[in-house]
């Protein structure tokens, strides 16, 4: 199988990658327990191994005990939450715990509980609007990559196997980059947001 091949079925298969859709929250709150069994159905899709967890009990603890996520009320997570913990499944792939927290912060802090627009669910579905375009260019520029990966040592004379595996090298590296541009511009902008540090007054020497 060519490369093109091969990486044009596996991008097939992570166009129907699901999502979650505001439709499919649930209207009543929920315990932990019926927490990650939600979030592990909706997003299984986006397992790399078939054991690897989407949300845990421990996951759910460590956001609320580092502020990412407010506590339940009465042991129950609303919508809210659930969305939530959306945005930090796909944040926590490329940002630190601290990031995430600077990021979404003011967003708990404006929107959280309100009901009406703009609230979390509003924001939540504006944002999934434009993901749907945005994913369009963004698989159009991934069959870009495919084609000048595919198009690499082609004039030069080693086997089949090597050239299979340098023009992925060459995919991995041109992918690698994006995301690391993208990923560096992300912190920058999220370092922008934190609040200036105070500096301590240094206390007046004692005079003599």
């Amino acid at each position: 199988m060519s490369l093109i091949h091969e990486l044009e079925e596996m991008l097939q298969v992570f166009e129907h990658i699901p999502y979650i859709r505001p439709s499919m929250l649930p209207k009543l709150d929920l315990y932990m327990d019926q927490v990650t069994t939600f979030m592990e159905e909706r997003l299984k899709g986006w397992r790399r191994n078939p054991d690897d967890k989407i949300l845990t009990k421990t996951m759910i603890n460590n956001y609320t005990k580092n502020k990412l996520l407010p506590p339940p009320v009465k042991k129950k997570y609303s919508r809210d939450h659930l969305l939530l913990l959306n945005y930090i499944y796909y944040l926590k792939n490329i940002l630190s715990i601290g990031d995430i927290a600077t990021l979404t912060r003011p967003l708990t802090e404006r929107y959280w509980g309100r009901r009406e627009a703009p609230d979390m669910a509003s924001i939540y579905r504006d944002i999934l609007l434009m993901e749907h375009v945005a994913a369009q260019d963004c698989y159009q520029d991934i069959r870009h990559k495919i084609q000048a990966a595919s198009e690499a040592f082609n004039d030069k004379e080693m086997t089949a196997d090597e050239r299979n595996y340098l023009q992925k090298f060459v995919f991995v590296c041109l992918m690698s980059f994006d995301i690391a541009l993208k990923k560096r511009m992300i912190e920058t902008l999220i370092d922008d947001m934190k609040p200036p540090v105070k500096r301590k007054e240094k206390s007046p020497e004692p005079s003599h």
